[in-house]
């Protein structure tokens, strides 16, 4: 059982390290409002990625420069593969991706910032349940 939760555990600990500081200043409604998602067939290139871009891969948060967490958000490798079990394939109540940007577990990501909108939720929920794909 222990090794179960350890994953976890590890992972809300690095996701929850120092958060984000909020150097570009607040979130002013533009963004991430912007990014639209389809109900399926969500596009890690079209629509996931750019809207970290907008909203988690900046300066102190999880892109590239001063920032305390381990997790970066500027690739798909940087989120699938770097080291912090943030997406679980076709199991997004089990990802903690979407567990943090929900607020279910630790603070609500994006931190110090507006909260993604419903449809930008669920097109990150349907991008991990159709796989979680370098599309």
């Amino acid at each position: 059982m222990i090794s179960r939760i350890f994953p976890w555990i590890v992972a809300v600990a690095l996701l929850s390290v120092a958060g984000c500081k909020d150097v570009n200043g607040p979130n002013d409604g533009d963004s991430p409002s912007s990014i639209v998602f389809p109900l399926s067939g969500v596009s890690y290139a079209q629509h996931v990625q750019p809207l970290f871009n907008q909203t988690c891969a900046i300066t102190g948060c999880h892109g590239d420069g001063t920032q305390t967490s381990a997790l970066r958000l500027m690739t798909y490798d940087q989120l699938m593969f770097g080291g912090t079990l943030v997406v679980i394939r076709n199991q997004p109540d089990q990802s903690m991706l979407v567990l943090r940007i929900e607020g279910r577990i630790g603070e609500r990501m994006p931190m110090n910032r507006r909260p993604l909108n419903q449809n930008q939720i669920n097109g990150i929920r349907a991008w991990i349940g159709e796989g979680a794909l370098n599309n």
